[in-house]
């Protein structure tokens, strides 16, 4: 190759990284831009927050004033509780999803039975139906069963999830054959193989998919306002959108509910995100 070839390569190089890098810095802000003009917003009086926005500045991403009257409002009507209880309705789902999940995925990705790759795609294609599509009608359902004002009801349509049992499926089918039929040949039943042998052998997967179910449920609105509206058992979510009345409309208060209830899921997203990619790798294997 010549030194002209050689040139044009380098600057060639050289442009596609300064682009894939100028793509990336976008995303980023993306975002970032949203989480952080919330956390700007929370810490402002409550007649700065949309003051600076038009023209752009540097005040339009950093308060020229501070304060922490939004967050004491949070306080005083007792937010605490709600984000109590969406804490305690996200454990419940991810142990008991798990527990469900995981059972599934093994049965559809290492069991081998007549009709598994159409109950395969009939979790994927549940998995894609939107929430809110059957939201009301099992709303209805469940409230008839007496699951309304409880956390059962809030847990239970949660617990299955077709993307982590689809990731979990994936990660079971890249575990070697060899040490199923090992254990098969040492007497051993199929639960005992599910929670000796595959469970031990899939911590990232298991951490992805208790993320995923975690996501899913912390985030959830439309279901807990339809099947949970008592006070006592309110979530994160519901509880912020009560700051919104007819005749006013408490942003302050709106975007301190905001950062709190994704601090929690962004904590556990950077600590876990290792794991994460781990089982994205280890999936796509098959």
């Amino acid at each position: 190759m010549s030194t002209g070839d050689q040139y044009q390569a380098r600057s060639g190089s050289r442009l596609k990284r300064g682009v894939l890098l100028a793509l990336a810095i976008v995303a980023t802000l993306c975002s970032v831009g949203p989480l952080w003009f919330a956390l700007v917003s929370s810490v402002r009086p409550e007649g700065d927050i949309f003051r600076y926005l038009s023209p752009l500045s540097i005040k339009s991403i950093w308060p020229t004033t501070w304060t922490g009257s939004s967050f004491r409002t949070l306080m005083t009507t007792g937010f605490g509780w709600p984000v109590l209880n969406s804490v305690i309705v996200a454990v419940f789902t991810i142990v008991i999803g798990l527990l469900l999940c995981s059972a599934a995925a093994f049965a559809l990705g290492v069991l081998q039975f007549r009709g598994q790759k159409f109950l395969f795609g009939v979790t994927l294609v549940g998995f894609l139906m939107p929430f809110d599509a059957l939201a009301i009608p099992l709303s209805q359902v469940l409230s008839g069963a007496g699951f309304q004002n409880t956390f059962d009801g809030l847990i239970l349509p949660a617990v299955g999830n077709g993307l982590a049992i689809f990731a979990l499926r994936q990660f079971f089918r890249n575990i070697p054959r060899e040490l199923l039929e090992a254990a098969q040949m040492d007497g051993l039943g199929w639960w005992r193989i599910l929670f000796r042998i595959y469970l031990p052998l899939s911590k990232p997967a298991l951490i992805s998919a208790a993320l995923i179910l975690f996501v899913f449920q912390w985030h959830a609105f439309l279901w807990p306002l339809l099947i949970a509206p008592d006070p006592a058992i309110q979530v994160a979510p519901v509880a912020i959108a009560q700051f919104s009345q007819e005749t006013y409309v408490d942003f302050g208060a709106i975007f301190a509910g905001t950062v709190i209830t994704a601090a929690i899921p962004l904590g556990l997203l950077l600590y876990a995100q290792k794991y994460f990619v781990a089982s994205i790798a280890r999936s796509g294997g098959k």
